[in-house]
C-alpha cells in the first residue's frame, strides 16, 4: 500500500482529501508545516507528497526544495495558486506535477497514479536503490531504513554515511572518505565529528552498540559494514 503524505494546514482540505485517498487504497499521513513534512519523510517515509504552497509556518517552495534534497520522493503541488510563474517555479524546484484547487477527485487520483508509475519504472532501472545487508535494509530513493523489518529514523548525515558503508560492504571506508562524502573537500572541522555519526548509527542499528555486529571499526583505517 502506497503511503501519501499530505502537507496542508487547512482541515477543510485535509479531511476530505484523506478520505478520498483512503477510499482509493492509499495509506495517509498528515503534516501542517515544512518541519512536520521533513520529520515524516525521514521517519516513516512516504511514497508520494501532496504539498500546498500556502503554509502558516514556512514557504511552500522552500519546503519543496528541502523535501527534494532528502531523496527522490514524488511531489505533487496541490494549491489554489494558479499563476504560470508559480507553476514554473515549482517544477524547476523538482515538483513532479501541479494541481490547482479546487480539483477533480478523479483527476487527482489519476495524476497520483501516473507519477507513481513513472517512479516505479525508474526504480526498475536502478536495482541498487534498495540495499540489504543482513538485517539492515535501506531504500535510498525513499529515504527509509529498517532493521529486522522495523523502521528507524535517521538524520540526513547518518543516512548518507550508512548508504556509503552499505554500498561498500565488506570493505574499509576511511574517516577521510566519510568526511568528504558528508561535508565535501573543504571541511575544516573536527574529524571526530564523523566518529560521532558512527556512534549514533550504532545506537540505532546494533542490538548491543558496545559490541557492534554490523558497523565495525578497523583500527588505523576506518570502518567496515558487515552482515
Amino acid at each position: 500500500m502506497n503511503r501519501v503524505l499530505i502537507v496542508d494546514a487547512e482541515l477543510s482540505v485535509t479531511e476530505p482529501l484523506s478520505y478520498l485517498l483512503e477510499q482509493a487504497g492509499f495509506q495517509v499521513a498528515l503534516a501542517d508545516s515544512g518541519q512536520g513534512a521533513e520529520a515524516s519523510i525521514t521517519g516513516a517515509g512516504a511514497d508520494l507528497v501532496l504539498l500546498d504552497l500556502e503554509l502558516p509556518r514556512g514557504n511552500g517552495f522552500d519546503v519543496c526544495r528541502r523535501l527534494r534534497s532528502l531523496g527522490a520522493v514524488p511531489i505533487i503541488i496541490v494549491t489554489a495558486r494558479d499563476s504560470e510563474s508559480d507553476k514554473v517555479s515549482a517544477l524547476e524546484l523538482g515538483a513532479d506535477d501541479y494541481v490547482v484547487k479546487p480539483f477533480s477527485s478523479r483527476e487527482l487520483i489519476a495524476r497520483i497514479g501516473a507519477v507513481l508509475r513513472r517512479y516505479d519504472l525508474q526504480d526498475e532501472d536502478r536495482p541498487d536503490s534498495v540495499l540489504t545487508v543482513g538485517t539492515v535494509r535501506i531504500d535510498v530513493d525513499r529515504h527509509r531504513v529498517s532493521v529486522d523489518g522495523v523502521a528507524i529514523t535517521l538524520r540526513l548525515k547518518e543516512f548518507t554515511v550508512l548508504e556509503l558503508l552499505m554500498r561498500n560492504r565488506g570493505h574499509v571506508v576511511s574517516r577521510g572518505q566519510l568526511i568528504e562524502r558528508i561535508w565535501g573537500d573543504d571541511f575544516d572541522g573536527d574529524p571526530k565529528r564523523a566518529d560521532a555519526i558512527i556512534n549514533r548509527l550504532r545506537r540505532r542499528l546494533e542490538p548491543d552498540p558496545g559490541e557492534p555486529r554490523h558497523l565495525l571499526t578497523v583500527r588505523g583505517l576506518g570502518y567496515r559494514f558487515e552482515s
